[in-house]
């Protein structure tokens, strides 16, 4: 799976203490297909429990992480240790990587399987990501809106669209001054894979 002939050019989106590019259709469309197809299929797919406000509950998508050995990742009470890389997995990456010009060991998908599974407000801020994390989330399937706020200003918000086949670069400050979530919504939108491309201290 490999980038477009021409990469696309990056679109920075303007927001401040933040720094965010968007690299849209970096695979066409045929390719993004065949791809979402193959990680539905492929994919050791799981519905974790959270820890949140106190309370278990049972995340509102289907979520797997994947990684070099020892890449362990902790977030809201659960802790994950990688599955291997599979073919489609280790593409994906070389192609995120070659477009973003960062290597990462490790991605977590989520798979939003209808309108009505989501992800709540949060900021990518584990300690073994480090102080400034550079990641990468792919967009395949459905088009849903990411919606952000500010950490410490939560009146400045945005609305950010993520299409099919695309790549969202988040780094510097943005971890650390602003949260994300993808909300529910109610118009009717088939299943969304998202690829979120990291790097975690060994551990």
């Amino acid at each position: 799976m490999m980038v477009e002939e021409g990469q696309p050019r990056g679109e920075r989106v303007a927001l401040p203490d933040a720094e965010l590019i968007l690299y849209r259709r970096v695979w066409s469309r045929e390719a993004a297909a065949a791809l979402f197809t193959r990680l539905l299929a492929d994919t050791a797919w799981e519905q974790h429990e959270l820890q949140l406000f106190g309370r278990r509950v049972t995340a509102p998508r289907l979520s797997a992480w994947y990684g070099d050995r020892g890449a362990v990742y902790a977030y809201s009470g659960v802790r994950l240790s990688p599955r291997e890389w599979t073919a489609p997995l280790l593409a994906v990456k070389g192609t995120v990587e070659t477009l973003c010009g960062h290597a990462f060991n490790s991605v977590l998908l989520n798979c939003y399987r209808s309108g009505s599974d989501s992800m709540g407000w949060h900021s990518d801020d584990e300690p073994e990501l480090g102080p400034e994390p550079v990641i990468a989330s792919v967009s395949l399937g459905a088009q849903r809106a990411l919606r952000l706020r500010h950490r410490r200003e939560p009146g400045i918000t945005r609305r950010l669209l993520l299409p099919d086949a695309s790549v969202l670069l988040m780094q510097g400050a943005t971890q650390s001054c602003w949260q994300h979530s993808l909300p529910k919504t109610r118009s009717h939108c088939g299943q969304r894979i998202n690829l979120t491309f990291r790097t975690v201290a060994p551990g």
